[in-house]
Parts: C-alpha cells; sequence; structure tokens
C-alpha cells in the first residue's frame, strides 16, 4: 500500500525526475520525452536516516511495477544461503536477486531473460565442490534455479538438469589432470547449455569470449572466470565486473529490436538501498566504468547513500531534492563518478508537516501549533514528523488537547494493526540508530563536548569501551551516519539529543528519584564548579534548581557587556528540562514565568534588589520554557518576556539598547520559531 510521501513530488510527479529518466510516467505508463536520452546518469539520493530514502525507492517501486522491468535490492540485507559454497559471495547474490526479480512479464513486454548472467554465476558457483560432496553441488545448483527458470522457466525449475550436471562432473573429474576449478566450470556450462538453454540461447557462452585469456571462445572465458573468482583479490574484482556486465548484456538485450508484442516501452529500472556500502559500489562502480568508455546502456539505477560526502561521489553532479523538479542535468567529465547525480533529500517543510498532522488528526483536536512545534523538533525528518503524526492522531481523546511534543514522545503508537502498539520515543530512536546500544549514547548525550563526554564516559560508563576511547569511537559513529556534532552539545541534532535524553530520564522508571538523570547530570554538575558559570548553571537547571542561575544573572546584570549577558542567559535557559512523563497539568515553568509562583527570596537580598532577582527569575523560566523543543509557544508568556526585557532595558545604566532589541526581536524569533537572536535581531533581517 503506498503512503503520501510528503516533499518528494519532484522525484515522483508524472513529469518529476523518475519520469524523464525512465521515460514513463508512474503507475499510468504513458511514455514521456527522455531528459538524458543517450547517457542516463546513475542517481543517488542522499540523506541521513529519517530522511526518507528506503521509502521514496519503495514508492517509486510501487509507482513502476508492471510497467517496467524493475528491481529494488537492499544492499545491507544479502541474506547468504545456509551452508553456501565459495561461489557464493554478495555480489553473486544480489546479482542473483536483481535477475529474479528483473525477469517477469510486465505490461507491454515478455519476460527478461539472463542467459549470459547465469552462465557465469553457475560457472563460478561450481569452483567449491568436490567428488567427495556432491551434495554441496546439489544445494548450490538448486539455489540458481530461479535464475535459470528467466532463461526457461519449466527446465529452470526442474531437478533433471541438476542430476545431469552432477553425473557429468563426476565423470569428467575421473577422466581429467586439468584445474579443477575451470574442468568443473566448463563441464557445468556444458550441461545446463544442453539441459536447460533453448537454441536460441545455446550461443550465449559466446560473450564470455571476450574475458581475460579467452581469445574469443566463450567457454575458455567461462573457465578462467571460475578461476579468477577462486583466486580472489584483484583477479576476483575483475571476474565480479564480469558478472556485473553480465546482467547489464542481458538487460538490453531485452530491449534490442522487437518482442513478441511490439518494442519495450521506457527503461529499465534498478534500484539500489544503501548503496554507499560497499556491496552498491561494486554493483554501480563497474557500469560507471563502461559508461565512462563510451559504451551506452539504458539501465536507469536509481540508489540511496547515508553519506553525503561518499568517496564514490566525488566528482558527482550535486542538486538539492527541489531542483529536480523539472531538470536535473548531468553533464559527465573525466572521472567515472561524474556519472552520478547526487540528489539531496531536503527535510520537509512545516506544510508538509501540518499536512501529515492533518491527515490523521481531521478534526483538529489537537493544539494548533503542535504540528509546527513537533517540525522543530524533527528538523522535517521524514521518519521523525510520520511517527509523532500517527502518535497525535492516535492519542487518547481526553489527552489531544493538552499534547506537546514532549507528551508525544510519551506515548504509544500503532505502526501496523496485527502487532502491538510500540513506545514512541523508543521506535524512533531504534529507527535513527539501529544495531547500536542506546543507554550508553544516552549518557553521552548530556555532553556539551568531547572533554565532558569523556569525564562521563569515564565516571558512568566503566567498561564499555575495553578497547579504546569510548567517546571517539561513538562521535565516529555518529559522524559514519552522517549525524551532526554542534557547538553547544556533544550530539548535535536537536531530535536524536532529545530522544537520547528521553531515554536517559525515563527508561528505568525511576519515578520520582531518576537516579541515572540525577547521576549524569550531578557529574557534569561537578566538572564545571566551584564558580557557578553558565556551564554549571546549565546544569542546574537540568537538575530542576534555578536559584544560583538567577542569582549570578542578577549579580553580572550591572555589568557593561549586556550582549554576554543575554548570551549567558539563553544558553543557561537550554538545558533540558527535568519533566514528568504523562503530565497533563501545565508547565511548572509556566506560572513562574508568569509570576504567579512568587517564592522566597534568598537570604541576603536587599530590598532593592529583591525586584530585579524576581524579575530575572520570571524572565529565566519565560526563555526556558519558550525556547525547549519539547514544549508549545504560550503567547501569554512571550508578552511576559517581552515585557521583563522592557523593564529591564530601564534600569540598566550602559545597555538599555540590545535589551530594549530584545523585548523586540526575541517575541518575532518565538513566534518564526528560530532560535533566539543574539545581539537581537542579528538573524532576523529586521
Amino acid at each position: 500500500m503506498d503512503r503520501e510521501l510528503y516533499g518528494r513530488e519532484a522525484v515522483l510527479e508524472p513529469a518529476g525526475l523518475t519520469a524523464r529518466l525512465t521515460g514513463l510516467t508512474p503507475y499510468s505508463f504513458t511514455p514521456v520525452p527522455y531528459e538524458h536520452p543517450d547517457d542516463p546518469p546513475v542517481t543517488v539520493f542522499t540523506g541521513g536516516r529519517g530522511m526518507g530514502k528506503t521509502a521514496l525507492l519503495k514508492q517509486i517501486r510501487n509507482a513502476y511495477r508492471g510497467g517496467t522491468p524493475l528491481a529494488l535490492l537492499d544492499c545491507a540485507h544479502i541474506e547468504p544461503p545456509a551452508d553456501h559454497g565459495p561461489g557464493w559471495n554478495p555480489l553473486t547474490g544480489a546479482l542473483a536477486e536483481l535477475a529474479v526479480q528483473l525477469a517477469p512479464r510486465i505490461h507491454s513486454a515478455k519476460t527478461v531473460q539472463f542467459p549470459r548472467l547465469s552462465l557465469g554465476l553457475v560457472a563460478v558457483a561450481s569452483i567449491g565442490w568436490s567428488q567427495e560432496d556432491d551434495e554441496r553441488a546439489r544445494r548450490d545448483l538448486q539455489r540458481l534455479g530461479p535464475v535459470l527458470a528467466t532463461v526457461d522457466a519449466t527446465k529452470g525449475a526442474a531437478a533433471t538438469w541438476v542430476t545431469k550436471v552432477l553425473a557429468k562432473l563426476a565423470a569428467s573429474a575421473a577422466e581429467s589432470t586439468a584445474p579443477l576449478a575451470g574442468l568443473l566450470a566448463e563441464a557445468t556450462v556444458e550441461t545446463v547449455l544442453e539441459e536447460v538453454f533453448g537454441r536460441f540461447q545455446q550461443k550465449s557462452d559466446a560473450w564470455y569470449g571476450s574475458y581475460r585469456n579467452a581469445g574469443g571462445r566463450g567457454k575458455a572465458g567461462l573457465q578462467q572466470l571460475a578461476i579468477d573468482f577462486e583466486q580472489g583479490g584483484r583477479r576476483r574484482t575483475e571476474a565480479e565486473d564480469f558478472l556485473v556486465g553480465a546482467l547489464v548484456e542481458d538487460l538490453g538485450r531485452a530491449y534490442t529490436g522487437l518482442t513478441r508484442r511490439g518494442t519495450r516501452r521506457g527503461r529499465p529500472l534498478v534500484l539500489l538501498d544503501n548503496a554507499h556500502l560497499p556491496l552498491g559500489r561494486r554493483l554501480v562502480e563497474p557500469l560507471l566504468r563502461e559508461r565512462a568508455t563510451g559504451r551506452r546502456d539504458q539501465i536507469v539505477v536509481m540508489a540511496s547513500s547515508r553519506v553525503r560526502d561518499h568517496a564514490g561521489l566525488r566528482h558527482a553532479t550535486r542538486l538539492r531534492l527541489p531542483e529536480t523538479a523539472h531538470r536535473a542535468p548531468c553533464p559527465r567529465g573525466a572521472d567515472i563518478t561524474s556519472g552520478i547525480l547526487a540528489v539531496e533529500l531536503t527535510p520537509l517543510s512545516p506544510a508538509h508537516t501540518q499536512r501529515a498532522f492533518d491527515r490523521h488528526d481531521p478534526a483538529g483536536r489537537t493544539p494548533a501549533e503542535l504540528a509546527r512545534a513537533a517540525h522543530r523538533l524533527t528538523g522535517g525528518r521524514p521518519l521523525g514528523v510520520t511517527l509523532l503524526s500517527r502518535a497525535a492522531g492516535q492519542a487518547p481523546a481526553r489527552l489531544r488537547p493538552t499534547l506537546t511534543p514532549g507528551a508525544l514522545l510519551d506515548l504509544t503508537v500503532e505502526l501496523r494493526e496485527d502487532t502491538p502498539p510500540r513506545p514512541v520515543a523508543a521506535t524512533l530512536l531504534g529507527e535513527l540508530l539501529p544495531g547500536l546500544r542506546p543507554d550508553p549514547l544516552a549518557v553521552l548525550a548530556a555532553a556539551h563536548d568531547e572533554d565532558s563526554a569523556r569525564t562521563l564516559a569515564r565516571t558512568r560508563l566503566r567498561g564499555e569501551s575495553p578497547d579504546g576511547d569510548l567517546v571517539l569511537r561513538v562521535r565516529d559513529l555518529l559522524h559514519a551516519d552522517d549525524w551532526p556534532s554542534g557547538p553547544r552539545h556533544f550530539v548535535g541534532d536537536p531530535l536524536l539529543r532529545a530522544l537520547l535524553l528521553h531515554r536517559l530520564r525515563f527508561h528505568d522508571a525511576d519515578h520520582p528519584a531518576y537516579t541515572a538523570w540525577r547521576a549524569v547530570h550531578e557529574t557534569l554538575h561537578g566538572l564545571y564548579g566551584p564558580d557557578p558559570g553558565p556551564y554549571r548553571l546549565h546544569q542546574d537547571l537540568a537538575l530542576g534548581r534555578t536559584e544560583d542561575a538567577v542569582t549570578r544573572l542578577r549579580l553580572d546584570f550591572p555589568q557593561p557587556d549586556i550582549t554576554g549577558w543575554l548570551g549567558r542567559l539563553t544558553f543557561i535557559a537550554s538545558a533540558p528540562h527535568p519533566r514528568e512523563q504523562h503530565r497533563a497539568a501545565a508547565d511548572p515553568r509556566r506560572a513562574v514565568a508568569l509570576g504567579q509562583d512568587v517564592p522566597e527570596l534568598p537570604p541576603g537580598v536587599e530590598e532593592d534588589a529583591a525586584e530585579l532577582h524576581l524579575c530575572l527569575r520570571r524572565l529565566l523560566h519565560a526563555v526556558w520554557l519558550l525556547t525547549d523543543p519539547l514544549a508549545l509557544p504560550d503567547d501569554d508568556v512571550v508578552e511576559r518576556m517581552a515585557h521583563e526585557l522592557r523593564q529591564l532595558s530601564g534600569r540598566h545604566r550602559t545597555g538599555s539598547s540590545p535589551l530594549w532589541d530584545a523585548a523586540t526581536h526575541w517575541p518575532k524569533d518565538i513566534r518564526a520559531w528560530r532560535d533566539l537572536t543574539v545581539p537581537p535581531g542579528s538573524e532576523d533581517g529586521a
């Protein structure tokens, strides 16, 4: 079933990128002019986890299934068959899978046959066989049945040819002293040609006559291919490249001349997910090398790469997704990678996020600003938008009017009707960090930089990394998945950091002590002591203590550098709020910001400083609430923040202008969903 892919129209529209490359519109398969008629580029969609690469490739598959030969392969999940011989590796397994997917009859043409690829795979499969273990040969041959069935469905699916191959192998091996790999390959190929291939395919082996040392003799080329594959190293790479060429050749032959039902329309489509992995390069680079020499084919390869700056993309033409809606030039240069069009998947817009929330909450029972706040939290990452919008639509009716982004993370969501609901935060975190243990990362997410992360690793994560520096290992793992670092946080992405901190606080269900959370932030608090600087006060807020921060802001307020003072205020107030899970009541910071919660003054605060102290307390809580990515904006708090800043402007002898500007520009920043600008107004163009 198709799902709506917001913001991906440039790829899937009737005149979008895929249509212009394949020559066919999605779903209806109406012919359209080719944008690259003679030399289609390899298109690589780039973007980090959760940016919708896999979903986009699946949607392309759904849109073109039945209209053109098509295959979708995940380069990260080529499962090895049980007890396979040395003739199987991820590349040969991938080629077999691609052939089987590309073969079926489509809307306007018969099946695609893969005789050349079949012979090559049969030849290399034979290198692990022996007279003493014909059962392995039987298993390997039977696994190749689906590929051979593309040549002749009846004969390829039968078992008689396997028995005859085994008999010929036994006789040949007993009579010859030739190298075993080449001998077995020759005997296997001969039997397959006789037993499976019809008279129109029996000369397919001639294509291998151009292989190394073949001298124009196809069977000699197949023998050498098997020997090279067995040898490994550079020779195996040459053999593998030739096998990729066999797939391309077979697919090209299907488009030569007329089929029984007329000329094929459009181009075949090969979709490769996770193509940044070694298997992806081994499949794509032989194709690019042949194209760079002037040999042309009509295969449309569309792939995904989690790494934007992958070495395989060094000379690619780079465009952002919206730029490809009507035209996607890709001039070819001298380097083979110039034949790649790297398309960066851009985040969803706020409008797309609103559409997603409207789809799951058509009655509008959730807060009006929830979709925009969820967009701020996720950064428009499609996976996050999709999961949070679905959670909002499934939330209990009594909770919907009070939902915040933080409350969405606390919910469960039903992803499929046949599976129980799953926790939103844990599900999203598992999708963004697959295969990694989240608990050590949750501890390190509280850190500001590598030094503070190393302190946490040393004190809270002993034994987690016996083979080296845990912090550097985690840093490299995050960078490998294209997660950014930030100037203020060890984990720079706001969504990933929020999810990890959510786990740190709630995963052990230790209410009300929250021992893990408290231990981590107390460790950082001690690291930055004893002077109450911004980092130490930031940790105070994460622990729910605000008085030291208010006192320090009051004592520093008379200093002439009021812009620096505003910067310290915003940094301190960027601390994660130690909120309670499943809390339906209003955020406690709101009452303080609005002056509804008046505490006792600290000892020693004289009367003339009391008013300033309370003003700064209200301002700190207002900024803390309004900049929290897990909270919703509050107009009353915005107005009170502006009021407090204007009052402070009148109290400061030399810095009244920055404070007045903050009263003007910070509400604009909040309403435009921007970070607070320091100096005020420096980034909003006002």
